[in-house]
Order: C-alpha cells, then sequence, then structure tokens
C-alpha cells in the first residue's frame, strides 16, 4: 500500500490518488494507457455515441412536473432529466457501455461489477451480452433480497450472480468481493466499477462516461427555459448520476449543487448513509483516499439507507473536494423523506421514481419550499423505481401476505406516521 499524502496522481485537492496492493498496479497503467487513447479516438468516440443513440436512447429528455411543483416544492419550477428512460433503466449504462468497449479494446474477454440497487450490474450484464464477454455480479445478501427483481434480470442476461454473505452484506461488501476476484483474474478480466470511486483512474473515468448527462442537460436548459436552473440536484451514494450531471455545471457560479444523501433513520439515530452530515472523516477506502464512515482506530462503521444504491459508507473523492471548496452542498434525505418522495411524485406525475433517485426528488421538495416560485430546479431522476415496487408496496402496507388481491392500499409508514389511503 501507499502512504496517502505522497501520490500525486488522480488527485481531486487532497482527495482520490491509488490505493491498491502491487497486483492490480500494472492493470490500473493499462487501463488509464487505453482509455486516454481511446477517448482520443474518433473511431472508438464514434461507436461509444452511435450505441448511446441507438442503443440507449440517447438524448434523455428533460420532462417538467408541474402538478407536483405546485402540490409539494411551494411552487417552484421543477424539471426532471430523465436518465431513468435509458435502456436498463437507469444512468449506470452511460458507463457501462464505455467501459464494455474498453474490455474488447484490451483484448479482455470477462467483466466483473459489484451493485447495490442492481441497475449497475443490470448494465454490465447488459452490455457483456450485447458484446459477448463473460460476465460476474458481485451483490450483497441483502441486496440481492431486497432488489430480487434485477437478481432475475442479470440472471436472464446470462450473468452469474454471487451473494456476497459476510460483513453487512451490502454494498460495500460486494465491492470487496469483486475486488479478490479481479486481483485473481486480471489477466483477462477488467473490473466495470460503477461508480466514482475507487482507484485512479475510475473516478475520472466513470465520471466522464457520465458527463454526457450534464451536457445534454445544460443546453436542454438553455434551449427549452432560457436560462440555467437555480440549482441542480442528484442523489449520492457513490455519486456517479451526481458527477454526472454537475460536472458540465462547475463553472457556472450561480448554479447550487446539490447532493441528497441517505439520511437513514436520521443522523442522530446513528443508522444512515450520509457521509457529509455524519461522522464521516477523511481515510481510504476500496483505493480512493475520501470521506469514509469510520470510527477512531479507521475501521469502517457500517452504513444504512432504505435506498441499496446509496447504503455506501464512503463517496466517491471528487465528491470530497467540492464539498470542502464550498461548490457544492450535501444534504441528508430520511427514509420516510424519500418515501414520501418516491409517492408524492408517483400521484402528482404518473412517475415511479427509483428509491435512490427518490432522495433527489426530496430535496427539490425541501429547496422549492426555501425558494419559491421564482425559482428554476433541475432533477436528475436517474433511475425507474420499477425494481423497487416490493420494497414501496411494503413500506405503505399494499401488500396482505395472505391475501394480496383484497390487500387495502392503506397504512401507517415504518415511522407510525398516519397513512391516508396510499394508492400507488
Amino acid at each position: 500500500m501507499t502512504d496517502p499524502t505522497s501520490v500525486p496522481l488522480g488527485r481531486f485537492g487532497a482527495y482520490g490518488g491509488r490505493y491498491v496492493p502491487e497486483a492490480l498496479v500494472a492493470a490500473l497503467e493499462e487501463l488509464d494507457e487505453h482509455r486516454r487513447k481511446a477517448m482520443a479516438d474518433p473511431a472508438f468516440l464514434g461507436e461509444l455515441t452511435e450505441l448511446q443513440r441507438s442503443y440507449t436512447g440517447r438524448p434523455s429528455i428533460l420532462t417538467s412536473v408541474p402538478r407536483f411543483a405546485a402540490e409539494h416544492c411551494g411552487g417552484a419550477q421543477v424539471v426532471l432529466k430523465r436518465e431513468d428512460l435509458n435502456h436498463t433503466g437507469s444512468h449506470k449504462i452511460n458507463n457501462v457501455l464505455g467501459q464494455a468497449l474498453l474490455t474488447k479494446r484490451m483484448g479482455k474477454t470477462r467483466v466483473i461489477a459489484e451493485t447495490g440497487a442492481g441497475q449497475h450490474g443490470v448494465a454490465t450484464a447488459t452490455a457483456a451480452a450485447l458484446m459477448g464477454l463473460d460476465c460476474t455480479v458481485y451483490m450483497g445478501r441483502v441486496d440481492t433480497e431486497r432488489q430480487a427483481l434485477n437478481v432475475a434480470r442479470m440472471r436472464l442476461l446470462g450473468a452469474e450472480v454471487v451473494p456476497v454473505d459476510h460483513g453487512s452484506r451490502t454494498l460495500k461488501d460486494a465491492v470487496n468481493e469483486a475486488f479478490r476476484d479481479w486481483v485473481a483474474n486480471v489477466d483477462h478480466t477488467h473490473y466495470v466499477l460503477g461508480t466514482v470511486t475507487g482507484p485512479y483512474p475510475f473516478p475520472e473515468m466513470v465520471r466522464d462516461f457520465h458527463r454526457v448527462i450534464g451536457v445534454e442537460a445544460r443546453a436542454q436548459m438553455l434551449d427549452e427555459y432560457g436560462r440555467l436552473p437555480d440549482a441542480v440536484l442528484a442523489c449520492v451514494g457513490g455519486g456517479s448520476n451526481a458527477m454526472g450531471i454537475f460536472h458540465r455545471f462547475i463553472d457556472d457560479g450561480d448554479v447550487r449543487l446539490i447532493g441528497l444523501e441517505g439520511g437513514g433513520e436520521g443522523i442522530s439515530s446513528g443508522r444512515h448513509a450520509s457521509r457529509f452530515s455524519g461522522e464521516a472523516t477523511p481515510g481510504v477506502l476500496h483505493g480512493a483516499f475520501t470521506y469514509v464512515l469510520q470510527d477512531d482506530e479507521g475501521q469502517t462503521i457500517e452504513s444504512h439507507s432504505v435506498s441499496a444504491g446509496l447504503d455506501y459508507p464512503s463517496v466517491g473523492p471528487e465528491h470530497s473536494y467540492l464539498r470542502d471548496a464550498g461548490r457544492a452542498e450535501y444534504r441528508p434525505i430520511t427514509d420516510t423523506q424519500a418515501m414520501e418522495a418516491f409517492r408524492a411524485l408517483s400521484r402528482t406525475e404518473g412517475i415511479l421514481p427509483a428509491i435512490e433517485s427518490a432522495h433527489a426528488v426530496a430535496g427539490a421538495m425541501q429547496l422549492g419550499s426555501e425558494l419559491g416560485p421564482e425559482a428554476l430546479l433541475l432533477v436528475n431522476l436517474s433511475g425507474r423505481g420499477d425494481k423497487d415496487v416490493h420494497t414501496a408496496a411494503q413500506w405503505f402496507g399494499l401488500l396482505d401476505e395472505d391475501d394480496p388481491i383484497d390487500a387495502e392500499p392503506i397504512g401507517q409508514s415504518p415511522d407510525g406516521a398516519e397513512g391516508e389511503g396510499v394508492q400507488l
């Protein structure tokens, strides 16, 4: 391992770097060399652009949500960037197609991936099927149970899904297993890391493959609304969808960049995944120096979120830099607030967001109420909620295990708040 203070490679201020076993250094250098050449190669860029157009369905559209905004956001104008409409149902396909093309360019025949909510796993399995690559996806046992639909989707696409049974059995442990696999099989395997963390060059490379989100959104806002938004909001687990949309707006100083973290059961409860509002301090996890939920001895603290995709104790190093520099703000959204946002958007606009994305929707509810009707807010709707229907139905008391047909859509949320006839 390398001294965290001595490596300038891939830094965002003090954060980032490359902290890996020696066995992976050559593979990371090979990856960096190939991706640099690829990003300057018109043939590679042309193939990726064509896949984005004819396979993913880019550009993704903007959707104004006036009923939701009027009833829940203080009358502010709210616009969604519809990454949920991409093929496979989330923003994850942007990065995966790029890394899958790099895998073939490097002459490797197998990809591995970690996944929490299953969105990155489904995207990786999809790209592997498209390009004829073997695929293994690691997923914490807890997440396989709360995202069972996506486990089935990955297996239907031909991927091997390996449940991880140690640690908290969530995303952090899936990443650990993927790194172990990569060390043992690096000669023919590429690790398609799914977010903007990990050792250099992953944070920069994953951000660049997702940067298309912000490039499109900025041009669309100017074209359709005649100005830039007052704020751009996105949920932040590792932070890939947020960096994808934030990056093009960083130089627009009047545009606030707001990341919404998994506040779980509340910061004071200790059961949350909020790095910037909780007890996180700078440290090393999964190859990057960044903010980590850890104790005084440097041991990782277990995170918690109703959202599998946000249930992660660390965050991408560029987010740590933007936060310390004051360029981006980060707020916690509790499980209850996220699920209320899930219900509100579903019932007013007919759009079921992924529970991850519902944290960003909840952020728009907060910020719209603070800023009022003159505000224009852009929300990155990073994924769709089909995969979360079972979790949401349980949350709102819509399931009757004995007689699901007669189950009444009325109940109480787990925090005891009165239901009001929930009909999703």
